[in-house]
């Protein structure tokens, strides 16, 4: 059997989760990431938060990175205040994952953000986010459906040219776009829902979650830009 190439996945780091008889800190992350990367032909590895001048050194051993998605990023990433609806901030999990995203871009390592990682994306390259919107996370812990309609010309464009329906589970989204970034799919209520860096080889932020979905077209993108590298 031919190996796949690496795909690290960064993943959440929590106090406390019991599984069996243990209650301990843990690095964890949903099964959909991996699974969706397994699936689309690639070997998935675990990056839990470190330190972030260890993430150069990291992203020099991958083929290709995604950003999972996770909690709201800290505003002060993005000069703003908080909003009284954004959530605590997970400032070792920002550091670390904004270190992978500038290592990943500039060693020109194919980039998946999901979610949090398409927001950290912008942030990352300047841009900035609106802190609540309503309408795309209807119900508590229970991921919605709507239809995002991609940008013609766009690389998300070309892997999936027609307008789908998308697991989606979110309350931020994409203000001021990032330098150098450009929209490449909209919601319907005019949402930024995927961004692309034209400049790098394979960059690409989608605001939904495809780990909780059946189309593989993206990541197996991703998966077929590591061939170039």
């Amino acid at each position: 059997m031919v190996a796949g190439p690496l795909i690290g996945i960064s993943t959440y780091a929590e106090s406390g989760v019991r599984w069996g008889v243990w209650q301990l800190d843990a690095a964890l992350l949903p099964v959909g990431y991996p699974r969706l990367v397994q699936r689309a032909g690639g070997l998935a590895a675990m990056l839990p938060p470190d330190a972030p001048e260890r993430a150069a050194a990291t992203v020099a051993r991958l083929d290709a990175l995604v950003i999972a998605g996770g909690p709201d990023v800290e505003p002060v990433h993005y000069g703003a205040e908080p909003h009284p609806r954004t959530g605590p901030p997970a400032r070792a999990r920002d550091a670390w994952e904004l270190a992978l995203i500038r290592a990943a871009l500039e060693r020109e390592v194919p980039l998946l953000g999901i979610c949090r990682g398409m927001q950290l994306l912008n942030v990352a390259l300047g841009g900035t986010l609106v802190q609540h919107i309503d309408g795309h996370a209807e119900t508590p812990g229970v991921f919605g459906r709507h239809p995002v309609k991609p940008v013609p010309g766009t690389r998300y464009a070309s892997i999936v040219p027609e307008e789908t329906e998308v697991p989606t589970y979110h309350h931020q989204s994409v203000d001021r776009l990032g330098t150098g970034l450009i929209p490449s799919a909209h919601a319907e209520d005019g949402t930024v829902e995927a961004v692309e860096l034209p400049t790098a080889p394979w960059t690409l932020g989608v605001q939904w979650h495809p780990e909780m979905g059946e189309d593989l077209r993206v990541v197996q993108s991703l998966i077929a830009a590591t061939a170039t590298d």
